[in-house]
């Protein structure tokens, strides 16, 4: 059975981004839109999503839907489990592509450059501002594992619980904070009749370069 989706498609009105009316940062304009999208957004749907695609050791892209956790000077910061296939992806091949979209004002962001570990300490600040359930959660999933049934997951949930009952239980040295160093942003607005604008920013020698690209 084929599902044909060609006649599905919106014409996008909202905005536009104009020349003069842009950034020379890529990264503060990234802030504005981020905090523009956090009103905005409606309810589940979380601004700080985003799709985040590492590379294996044969060449083959994984994408993935992870939460961007903070915004530094140095770039932008997520956390996961080193021995998860991503973890493993990424020390192989250390860098990495996000994509934002922002459906309510119809724009997405474009992110591509060097992932590098956090501090451990930042790791550790952030793993301990996490609820008890998600602290327990990162010691008991062994993600991308294979599990032999759900009910394996939940016997190694109730283990967990059981082992830290009486302490706070630290951050595992298996889960911590990395941050996508950008090395090239791209600001997509959606136009009517297709005539999207597109803002790419490269980094070239410690200076951001900007062009508009053609939809």
């Amino acid at each position: 059975m084929t599902l044909s989706l060609a006649q599905m498609r919106r014409n996008y009105t909202r905005a536009g981004l104009p020349d003069d009316l842009t950034c020379d940062d890529p990264q503060a304009l990234f802030h504005e839109w981020i905090a523009q999208a956090s009103e905005t957004e409606n309810a589940p749907f979380e601004a700080n999503s985003m799709a985040l695609a590492t590379v294996d050791s044969q060449g083959r892209p994984h994408c993935r839907i992870l939460l961007l956790k903070g915004l530094s000077e140095e770039g932008f910061i997520f956390y996961t489990h080193y021995l998860s296939d991503k973890g493993e992806e990424l020390a192989g091949n250390p860098y990495a592509a996000m994509t934002f979209f922002w459906p309510g004002l119809e724009r997405q962001v474009r992110i591509e450059g060097r992932v590098t570990q956090l501090d451990p300490q930042d790791s550790d600040d952030y793993f301990a501002s996490r609820p008890l359930a998600s602290r327990l959660g990162a010691w008991a999933s062994p993600q991308s594992q294979a599990l032999a049934s759900r009910e394996e997951l939940e016997l190694r949930m109730v283990d967990t619980r059981e082992r830290f009952a009486s302490q706070e239980p630290p951050r595992p040295p298996h889960w911590g904070g990395y941050c996508l160093h950008p090395q090239r942003l791209e600001f997509w607005q959606g136009r009517p009749d297709r005539l999207h604008d597109r803002l790419d920013y490269r980094l070239h020698d410690g200076v951001w370069v900007r062009n508009r690209l053609a939809p």
